[in-house]
């Protein structure tokens, strides 16, 4: 069995407790009482309900530890290193139209930089954890990211901007380069959950922008810690700041970044 520390442990059973209201909000989903956030971006009173019980986990198990959290902003900590960046319910349209994909994501910073990270899908009972230099794991079994090295093998995740979103012209270009291309390219609307199927080796890579902090804090621990490489699209690395990522394993980082980077020289 793979050894979770005290810290790891705070995380996930955080994110079980906070999965239970959601579990039983799922399968209401229909009574649920929705407010419109923005252009097909919505927030539940299941989002709020479940980060409120993130913010009372963790505060009691770290109390000196900020908070960055999707719904209600940051909170200050005494301690000015440590930060938790959560997103209660990564995924909130699938949940909303009752596509049972969707999970809790939590990261823990430590001077901006990732050093743990939980992704937690409640419908698969499958939590996605790593700590820095302790590797990647899902339950009990050590993960790697995929060992396929040819683009014609590869199957890859992205995200597709949706209404109010700009850069539909850059997506389409950037499709139309990489399908080519490869075996296959999904979207399944849960960012958090891409980056951990990478690290599992479900995919080979995954590229996306306009994402949030909260979307990617953990996953981009969790692609590292499982051998793989994350940058932003661009070759930068500075993706909690840009939302732009792409993740991949060794063999093929390159190889994707150099179609999306055609993609962008095309007339």
């Amino acid at each position: 069995m793979a050894y979770r520390s005290a810290l790891i442990n705070v995380m996930a059973q955080a994110a079980r407790k906070a999965a239970r209201g959601l579990v039983r909000d799922f399968g209401e989903v229909e009574q649920l009482q929705v407010s419109k956030k923005g252009p097909a971006d919505f927030v539940s009173a299941a989002d709020l309900r479940a980060e409120e019980v993130l913010r009372r986990e963790l505060q009691k198990a770290r109390p000196t530890f900020g908070l960055r959290m999707e719904e209600s902003g940051e909170t200050a900590g005494s301690d000015r290193e440590f930060v938790w960046v959560v997103d209660p319910l990564d995924g909130t349209t699938n949940f909303l139209h009752g596509i049972p994909h969707f999970a809790i994501s939590i990261g823990l910073e430590r001077a901006g930089q990732p050093v743990a990270g939980v992704i937690y899908d409640p419908v698969k009972d499958e939590m996605f954890w790593a700590e820095n230099g302790q590797g990647a794991h899902l339950n009990d079994h050590r993960l790697r990211v995929s060992s396929r090295s040819k683009l014609t093998e590869a199957v890859l995740a992205t995200g597709i901007p949706f209404h109010g979103r700009a850069g539909h012209e850059n997506f389409l270009a950037e499709l139309a380069a990489v399908a080519a291309e490869v075996a296959g390219i999904r979207r399944f609307g849960a960012a958090a959950l891409d980056l951990a199927y990478v690290a599992a080796g479900r995919y080979e890579g995954f590229w996306e922008t306009g994402l949030s902090r909260w979307d990617i804090s953990a996953g981009l621990l969790l692609v590292r810690e499982a051998g793989g490489l994350v940058s932003e699209i661009d070759g930068g690395n500075k993706m909690l700041e840009s939302g732009s990522v792409l993740a991949a394993n060794a063999s093929l980082h390159e190889p994707i970044r150099t179609l999306l980077r055609r993609a962008k020289q095309r007339p």
